[in-house]
This record gives C-alpha cells, sequence and structure tokens, in this order.
C-alpha cells in the first residue's frame, strides 16, 4: 500500500512546522504533546493523534510529553492512567522524563484566575448553571449581563477564595470570564472557568474542591510546558479563540493550536462515553473486547502496532472529516500480518475422515514451512496419522458443478501431505454424514503426482490422534449499518444497531499440536481460515483463540484502487487551499 508520508505532497501540519522551523518562529524548536483525558480507555481515533504528535516530534528533532488533562475528577481514575500509557508505549512511542498531568498546574492556573479577577477579566457568577445557559442567547441574538457581572475585584477575589476554601456547596457559584456576552461567538460568551466540585481527585485527593474546566486550563497547560505546536482534532476548532484569549489576557507563552481531521471508521464508534455505555450495559465483556475499537481491544484481538501506524499514515491528515470504511484498517493488519505471522492447521467444524490404506499404528512427522513471506521463519514438523479432521464445509456428497474441494470419486490434495480420494461417507441414524472415508497415493507425498495428475484443491487438516481442542471466537461488525447513529425509528437510539452477531464462538475446533505451546498475543495464520490470535482467557486447560481478521475482504482492486485516488485527491485539495 501507498504510505502518504512519503508523498511530494506533506500534509498542511507537519508544513506548517517545516514553514515554522524555516522562519525561526519559534527558536527553531518542535514540541508537542498528546494530551488525553483520563476518563476512558484510548481507541484507534486517538492512535491517529498519538502518531501525529509523537511522529511530528521525530521527524523534527523536537519532544512530545505525554500529559492527562485530568479537570474532571468525577470521571478520571488511575485505571484509566495506567491503561493510556501502556497504548502509547504498544504503539512504540516514548515520553521518556516528560510525563505531566494537568493536576500539576492547578496552583499555578488558580494564580493566574486570580490574575484575571485582579484585571477585571473574570468574576464569580452565583446564577444556577441553567440561568447561565439561557443567558448566553443565541447565534442570533446576543445573551444576557449577569447581575453578578458589576461585582468589585475585592469582592470577587473574597469569593473565589472562599470557593476554594470549601465555604459553598456545589453549584452555588462558578467563575466566569468577563469577554463580553455580545460577542458573535457563543463560546466567548463570558464561558465558564472554574466550578465547584466536592470530589476527590485520584491525583491530589481531597485537596481541591473547585475545578477549572477544560478549556481554561489546556491552553496554560500547553504553555506552562512551552508547546510550539498544539494539535487537536476539528471539533476543538471552535475552541481556539478561546485558547487565544485566555494566553494573550494573561500575557504567557503562545502556542499554536492546529486543527486536524479525527479519525472515524464505518461499523463502529469512536466515542468513549458511549463505549462506556456498551461497557455498562454488558454489550460487551469490557474495555478490551476484541470488537472494540479501543486500542487494548484490538490488542487482544490481533492487532499489531506496525499496521496500526500503517494505516493512520495512510489515512492522512487533513481539514476535512470523512469516514474510512473498515476495510482498510482491515487490510493494514491483512499485510502487516502476512509478513509476520507463521502458518498453522487450524480445523473449526471438524468432520473426521479415515484413510482406509493408511497402516493403523503408523504416524508421519511432514514437514511444513512456518511463513513463505519469511524464508528465517524455516518450518516445522506435522504429524500425519490414518485418522484426519478436514473442514466440514470442504466436503459435500452431492456437489455444484463448480465445487471443486472434496466429494465421493473425487481427488483432492492434503496440505504437505498426499493426494486422497473420497470413496465413501458412514452416516447416523438421522442421515447425517459423521465420517468419510479416503484412500492416499503414497506416491504423492508433500508435493504433485508423478504421473503428472492434477487436482483442483489443496485442504487443510489436522491430525485426530494429535489434535488439540480450543475455543475459537469468530467477529463481525460491533453494529449493524455503516453509521451506528442511522436509527429510523424516533423511538430507538444507536445501540438499537448493536450487531447481536457480532460475536460466534466455535466451540471444539481441532488445531494443529504446536499451537497448545501459544501464548496470549500470540499471532498465527490460520491456513484458509485467517489471522488468529491466542486470547488472554486462555489457561493449560483452555485454549482460546480469536479471530484478527478474515484472509480477504470484500472490496475489489479496483475499488481500493479507487479509493487511494480519492484519498490523495482530497489531500492535494486541502493543501492547495490551506
Amino acid at each position: 500500500m501507498n504510505d502518504p508520508s512519503t508523498s511530494a505532497h506533506r500534509d498542511f501540519v507537519r508544513q506548517i512546522v517545516e514553514d515554522d522551523l524555516t522562519s525561526g518562529k519559534w527558536g527553531g524548536r518542535v514540541h508537542t504533546r498528546f494530551p488525553p483525558e483520563p476518563n476512558g480507555y484510548l481507541h484507534i481515533g486517538h492512535a491517529k493523534s498519538i502518531c501525529l504528535n509523537f511522529g511530528i516530534a521525530k521527524e523534527y528533532g523536537g519532544k512530545c510529553n505525554l500529559r492527562f488533562d485530568d479537570t474532571n475528577p468525577e470521571k478520571e481514575d488511575t485505571e484509566y492512567v495506567d491503561s493510556i500509557m501502556e497504548d502509547v508505549r504498544w504503539l512504540g512511542f516514548d515520553w521518556e522524563d516528560r510525563l505531566f498531568y494537568a493536576s500539576d498546574y492547578f496552583e499555578q492556573i488558580y494564580q493566574w484566575a486570580e490574575q484575571l479577577i485582579r484585571d477585571n477579566k473574570a468574576y464569580v457568577c452565583s446564577l444556577p448553571l441553567e440561568e447561565i445557559r439561557a443567558g448566553r442567547g443565541s447565534a442570533s441574538e446576543p445573551g444576557t449581563d449577569s447581575p453578578y457581572r458589576s461585582r468589585s475585584v475585592d469582592e470577587n477575589l473574597d469569593l473565589f477564595r472562599r470557593m476554594r476554601a470549601g465555604e459553598f456547596p456545589e453549584g452555588a457559584h462558578v467563575l466566569r470570564a468577563k469577554i463580553g456576552m455580545a460577542e458573535k461567538h457563543m463560546l466567548m460568551r463570558d464561558p465558564i472557568m472554574y466550578r465547584i466540585r466536592h470530589a476527590e481527585h485520584h491525583r491530589t485527593g481531597t485537596q481541591w474542591c473547585i475545578y477549572p474546566t477544560y478549556d481554561y486550563t489546556h491552553g496554560q497547560s500547553d504553555s506552562i510546558e512551552a508547546i510550539t505546536h498544539s494539535i487537536c482534532t476539528l471539533e476543538f476548532e471552535n475552541h481556539r479563540p478561546l485558547y487565544d484569549w485566555y494566553c494573550t489576557a494573561l500575557g504567557i507563552h503562545h502556542p499554536q493550536q492546529i486543527e486536524f481531521n479525527r479519525l472515524n471508521l464505518t461499523y463502529t464508534m469512536m466515542s468513549k462515553r458511549r463505549l462506556l455505555e456498551l461497557v455498562q450495559g454488558k454489550f460487551v465483556s469490557g474495555w478490551d473486547d476484541p470488537r472494540m475499537p479501543t486500542l487494548c481491544g484490538l490488542r487482544r484481538r490481533g492487532y499489531t502496532p506496525e499496521a496500526i501506524r500503517a494505516f493512520c499514515a495512510y489515512v492522512g491528515v487533513t481539514k476535512n472529516n470523512a469516514v474510512t470504511d473498515m476495510v482498510v484498517l482491515e487490510n493494514h493488519i491483512r499485510e502487516d500480518l502476512n509478513k509476520r505471522a507463521e502458518r498453522r492447521m487450524a480445523v473449526l467444524n471438524p468432520i473426521k475422515v479415515v484413510i482406509t490404506n493408511y497402516p493403523e499404528d503408523q504416524t508421519e512427522a511432514l514437514d511444513a514451512i512456518n511463513n513463505p513471506e519469511d524464508a528465517a521463519a524455516g518450518s516445522r514438523k506435522v504429524p500425519f496419522s490414518r485418522e484426519l479432521y478436514l473442514e466440514r464445509e470442504d466436503f459435500m456428497e452431492e456437489p455444484p458443478k463448480k465445487f471443486f474441494r472434496l466429494s465421493p470419486g473425487k481427488e483432492v490434495r492434503l496440505r504437505w501431505a498426499y493426494f486422497v480420494t473420497c470413496t465413501d461417507v458412514v452416516k447416523d441414524a438421522s442421515g447425517n454424514i459423521t465420517e468419510i472415508r479416503c484412500t492416499y497415493d503414497p506416491a504423492t507425498k508433500g508435493g504433485d503426482a508423478p504421473d503428472g495428475r492434477k487436482v483442483k484443491a489443496t485442504l487443510h487438516w489436522v491430525s485426530a490422534k494429535h489434535a488439540v481442542k480450543a475455543d475459537v471466537r469468530m467477529y463481525d461488525h460491533m453494529f449493524v449499518k455503516e453509521d451506528p447513529d442511522d436509527v429510523a425509528d424516533p423511538a430507538l437510539d444507536w445501540k438499537s444497531n448493536f450487531n447481536p452477531n457480532s460475536l460466534h464462538v466455535q466451540q471444539n475446533a481441532m488445531l494443529e499440536p504446536s499451537l497448545a505451546k501459544g501464548k496470549p498475543g500470540d499471532r498465527f495464520q490460520f491456513e484458509r481460515m485467517g489471522y488468529f490470535c491466542v486470547d488472554a482467557d486462555t489457561t493449560p486447560d483452555r485454549l482460546v483463540f480469536n479471530r484478527t481478521v478474515t484472509l480477504k475482504d470484500q472490496w475489489t482492486k479496483e475499488q481500493m484502487h479507487s479509493f487511494d485516488k480519492r484519498m490523495m485527491d482530497k489531500r492535494i485539495k486541502t493543501e492547495d487551499e490551506g
């Protein structure tokens, strides 16, 4: 696949960075940050931001901080902090000694708030929250001044300090910036800077009972860390004037905020709040459920960090929000795993095959290549015996004309083994086939027939007496519609599009014995079946695999080429306009 990072057309964010380096705007510095809120697990949309922020720092000899914007104690937890750090490391990035928290800066941010009060640029408002919202007006009408907007500097300082001391209940007061209720931009109409929250913070405990809002905290945290390029997704574009106002009003270092398009995928959901609803509603087993778009879920499913980084580079960075088809991500996973995943044979829906002319007490160890894409992967020995398992779908008693697999009288090749011909079937009292009987040609061991005859199918198999049992979890899209919000019935919400068939567990699958040694996270290609990994639920007594992705997707080469061209045309257009 083409890597857009090698294109002659650089994305607009990197172009800004290069222009700044050329002009000496930041004294030759490049300093970015990845600033997650620790209120949930990261998803693949965050991976794009991680790759962009850490990637730019690496490419231009700069630095990238990891900073937790932890300003909401009621929704944040150290569980999320730990998971975020694990995800960033797993993706291959290192913040070195630059791990920060907005809560590290609470005292400085508070002092800056007092400075704004002294400069008559902030005031304590005692209106209920509902009245503050109603007083903001609309896009076509100005807002209404709070009756508390005219409080004196001394009164505001006194009330604000008493808020900090814990004298007031939640909702009694807030601190607002004094910008103007006639501002065209509604977010600039005296926005809230502080609110009272008698809640314990995961880092500061009960030290604080007032907490700064995200909008007030974010730019100042960037300033403290001497960030040069504050890179965020497009939904923060409307917040940029406020980001700029605070930095200018305080007279502090003023980073440049740059917005880019967020990553959206078909058949999934990119909202931590909504993903939390799925977890709490037991739609999934947890944040790391392999159906989830969370990085821990994708990791458990068998995705590789290399594939995710390549995917993020491929979709690129523009100013236009768009939705990427899930198959594009899956194609990157296939391409990566094809190079690194060792091949194994696994029969997911087994039916027994008896080779009637093979010695009953004989077992052979046949040579099998581990990965034809990687000569260094070598080979392994696979046991072969009289009784085997084949996929039930690989046999039909009365096949249609173009069925090339096994059927009565037809000859096929067994992978790494022999040609076999079906001679008979055994059925139970209900007429169901319970056993297939075949003969084999000893002269065809490991290759073609000496007489030059050809077969049209090569089937995978597992020796019955050597097979190990496993549960194999098969996954489909999380939602039945490309857009989960596409709900025709107003009485229903997006969760009504959750796919009830997104998980199917194939029990008692039969695997070649070498797979019994697999450890959680190990990835394999099950020949003809797809890519799979050992799940964390595996125990010494129970082997569990997850299907990472199928071997093939539904897109034709022509469709993929068309998508590639549209993506490149969009990038060129955006960069030319920017």
